[in-house]
């Protein structure tokens, strides 16, 4: 995400309860397949689960632009 998109979620956040869930869940998903990338090698089904976690969070990432999109037109950003 760009950075002007992580300002507006973290001004955002303590208003939309469901952005903040999205917004959570990225971090964390962000973290484990971060975790997968630091390995030298992985096993096939740990591969599955990297590209599995990496779809979740791009479904997520869909909903949170979604989200700032709506905020962008009420704010008229």
């Amino acid at each position: 995400m760009e950075q002007k998109e992580i300002d507006l979620i973290s001004k955002l956040i303590n208003k939309d309860q469901e952005l903040k869930k999205l917004w959570e869940e990225h971090l964390e998903l962000e973290e484990k397949i971060e975790e997968y990338n630091k390995r030298v090698y992985l096993t096939p089904e740990e591969e599955l689960e990297k590209n599995r976690l990496k779809k979740i969070k791009l479904a997520g990432k869909d909903k949170i632009l979604a989200i700032l999109k709506k905020y962008k037109r009420e704010m008229g950003i």
